[in-house]
């Protein structure tokens, strides 16, 4: 049985996509996409005997690297009860319903879950989920042997454990837009087939069709048109519900930038109230007004896969609808809010720029830094507020698509500050209940000045710049690279000056 153990766990990892572990954790394999390259520091070399020990201790020769490397820390230091950082691969046979169970399993052994990502498996109804979990090594020995005895897992394998054994450099990230078809990992949140709380948790034609729609994202690949999703009665129903709610109040709550593509998309009959645009149609207007254009999402993702598609002016925007029973709040991304919260901005010049910043300055970005530009992203793109005169407006996705928080916001029941990147970064949040506190811009000129000064603070040793003309991302860590980026930066600014000097001779 070991033996079959430890083909299952070869298997698992000869997978072709293989797991993020979020925010580059440490890692002996390749810990979001193949290519991903780790520079890793030699294990120090320890006694046959003490590795002998381990084996023994363990009653298994079929272990990982990563095992062994427990079984001798525990062999070596039986009495140490420190809290240590651990990541699991587990291959779920019977789909999401047995994650419950697994997680309340991990707390019966002591254990702290910090982080949960899943993805559909390449074998028909099972699914993947990565599991970061907070524990003494003792425990999380014990919990493996646990997991392994039960039925419901095809699979497990313990990615690293945090024991300064290992140090990543220079962070794997997308170079091209292709490669943002590994970067699809799910942060497993509010899932209706896991969160009771969930509008539709008990509804089980609402789950399988989230399902459905999910698995059409996981297999969308870069180039690929954006599939249609044939919407039901129902879910253009609630899609109705909430657009003629928000077009009585656009005109007096949301920002002059949003209220003019609003406009626009509704003259072009992309927003209708009756039907749920199609990505695809929305995608075509955005590469036309700014260069953005969409890529469907299986559901919530990581912060550092999200961030880093912005950099390539691509969004990744989910499909599937809320529940009917809950039109007018989510507690989760779904088409309703990426359409109508982000997709008028990012079709204004100024804010998608400031958009692809955000991305751009994620990219090979530490674990601390990525936690601060998500918390920016999320009291600026999804929770912001901007001056207009005396005016304070909304051109957040998360107001601009939920009319409860928009009210909330723009009352005083809440905190109003200055936006300022070094505070705004590191500000709780409150993803479940109305924020008590909202970052109010100038302008969006203004946010996109002050971010930039912050983001020259960061820890980065280099720069990027993203090229529109073969979507890739360049990284500007040598002289030539430099010198290149100069070179075509004085041909604009050559084109622009005799544009200039031609103004000036049309009006002598």
């Amino acid at each position: 049985m070991a033996v079959a153990a430890a083909q299952k766990n070869r298997e698992m990892f000869a997978i072709k996509k293989s797991y993020s572990i979020e925010n580059g954790y440490p890692a002996r394999r390749r810990s979001l996409v193949d290519d991903a390259r780790f520079e890793t520091l030699v294990v120090k070399q320890t006694k046959q005997s003490v590795l002998e020990e381990a084996r023994i201790r363990t009653n298994d020769f079929g272990l990982t690297e990563e095992e062994l490397v427990l079984a001798r820390s525990i062999a070596e230091n039986p009495e140490d009860q420190t809290v240590q950082t651990a990541a699991l691969v587990l291959r779920l046979r019977e789909g999401m319903t047995a994650l419950p169970r697994i997680l309340k399993t991990i707390e019966n052994f002591k254990g702290q879950v910090s982080h949960v990502e899943t993805r559909a498996s390449k074998k028909e109804g099972q699914f993947d989920v990565l599991v970061k979990v907070n524990m003494t090594r003792q425990n999380l020995s014990s919990l493996i042997r646990n997991l392994r005895q039960g039925s419901s897992l095809g699979g497990l394998t313990l990615l690293a454990e945090n024991t300064n054994a290992v140090t990543v450099k220079d962070p794997w990230f997308p170079r091209h837009a292709s490669d943002l078809d590994n970067c699809n990992h799910l942060m497993t949140k509010y899932e209706p087939d896991l969160d009771m709380t969930h509008p539709g948790f008990a509804d089980k034609e609402y789950r399988a069709r989230r399902k459905l729609i999910a698995e059409i994202a996981f297999a969308y690949k870069y180039g690929d048109p954006i599939p249609n999703i044939p919407y039901t009665e129902t879910e253009n129903e609630t899609w109705r519900r909430v657009f003629n709610t928000l077009v009585d109040l656009v005109p007096k709550h949301a920002c002059k930038e949003y209220q003019r593509v609003f406009e626009r998309l509704i003259e072009e009959k992309i927003f209708e109230p009756h039907c749920v645009p199609q990505l695809q149609e929305v995608s075509d207007f955005l590469r036309k007004s700014t260069g953005f254009t969409l890529r469907p999402a299986a559901g919530l993702l990581t912060a550092r896969d999200f961030l880093s598609s912005l950099a390539f002016r691509i969004f990744q925007s989910t499909q599937y609808i809320r529940h009917i029973n809950s039109p007018y709040h989510t507690p989760e991304p779904d088409a309703i809010h990426e359409l109508l919260g982000h997709m008028p901005l990012l079709a204004d010049p100024s804010f998608a720029q400031f958009s692809q910043e955000i991305g751009l300055a994620s990219l090979g970005a530490s674990d601390e830094e990525i936690e601060k530009l998500s918390t920016i992203y999320w009291f600026t793109v999804e929770f912001g507020l901007c001056k207009e005169g005396a005016d304070t407006k909304a051109y957040g996705a998360g107001l601009l698509s939920a009319y409860g928080e928009l009210l909330h916001a723009l009352s005083d029941k809440c905190e109003h500050r200055p936006f300022e990147p070094s505070t705004t970064a590191v500000q709780p949040y409150q993803d479940q209940e109305y924020q008590p506190i909202y970052y109010v811009a100038n302008s969006f000129e203004d946010a996109k000045e002050k971010f930039r000064r912050w983001v020259a603070t960061m820890s980065r040793p280099f720069e990027v710049r993203f090229n529109p003309h073969t979507q890739s991302v360049e990284v500007l860590d040598s002289v030539e690279r430099l010198e290149g980026a100069l070179s075509q930066l004085n041909i604009e600014l050559t084109h622009l000056t005799n544009a200039l000097n031609k103004m000036k001779v049309s009006f002598a």
